[in-house]
């Protein structure tokens, strides 16, 4: 079976800037979903928001701080208000903060956690009204492991960590209100962001900080988002993009280590 994205609405978070978010946001608005873009950056989102109905599309913004519960709720309801509903959310939204590993923990964890918390409790009311919905949450590669390299960041792998979980622990949705939620887990990708840190490094740089030979297009990255809301048979999956490798799907009864000394 295959959700239809034309005709839903949706509210993607995190798509004023150069990521994955505007892509996401442009991708579900051609496919003819409403789409409310959503981020801290107001003069981003805007411009998101022109470039779907310069495209054709239908969209509105809200600016919402994913790191305030207040903000997150006024962002549901204006969804709400603007378009009768909400069938679609993508938990995008996620400032990564490098530097001192001990420092903007509390920043961190609300915006990247709580965030993708807030956004899918209040999501779920209002997708019961519809009779269902898709929930997609982000990950990181850098919090997938007990042996792969993590990030700067603590905080930021702690809070992606606690995103997959989240995503795993609400699988019975999909079968219980055909509320599926999912969560892609994204390796090094072509950001704007990224971008400007990556390409000034020689190919020995790259290898001594365990950067890719390549990054991962925001183009597959949207379309791996579109299969996790469209087929719906997946509902508490794990989808992990590491760079250069096809995504693939954790399995159902993985343990979450390969073994135990």
């Amino acid at each position: 079976m295959t959700m239809q994205i034309a005709g839903k609405v949706a509210i993607v978070t995190g798509a004023g800037g150069g990521g994955s978010g505007r892509v996401v946001a442009l991708r579900l608005a051609q496919a003819g979903a409403s789409v409310v873009v959503s981020d801290a950056n107001e003069a981003g989102g805007r411009e998101t928001v022109t470039r779907i109905e310069a495209a054709g599309g239908k969209a509105q913004f809200r600016r919402a701080d994913v790191g305030r519960e207040d903000q997150v709720q006024a962002l549901l309801a204006f969804t709400e208000r603007t378009y009768g509903g909400l069938d679609i959310l993508v938990n995008n939204a996620g400032p990564y903060f490098p530097g001192a590993p001990l420092e903007r923990w509390h920043e961190t964890l609300a915006a990247n956690l709580m965030g993708a918390v807030h956004g899918t409790l209040y999501a779920i009311p209002l997708m019961r009204k519809r009779g269902g919905g898709a929930i997609v949450n982000f990950g990181s590669t850098s919090a997938l492991g007990h042996g792969r390299k993590h990030s700067s960041s603590p905080a930021y792998d702690i809070a992606k960590a606690g995103v997959m979980r989240l995503t795993t622990t609400l699988a019975s949705l999909g079968e219980r209100e055909k509320i599926r939620v999912n969560c892609i887990v994204p390796d090094w990708v072509a950001s704007e962001e990224v971008r400007a840190y990556w390409e000034p490094l020689t190919p020995q740089q790259r290898a001594e900080q365990g950067a890719p030979a390549t990054l991962t297009p925001l183009e597959e990255i949207a379309a791996a988002v579109e299969r996790l809301i469209t087929d719906d048979t997946l509902a508490g999956r794990v989808l992990v993009f590491w760079t250069g490798e096809a995504p693939r799907l954790v399995p159902v009864a993985d343990p979450g280590y390969a073994a135990l000394e």
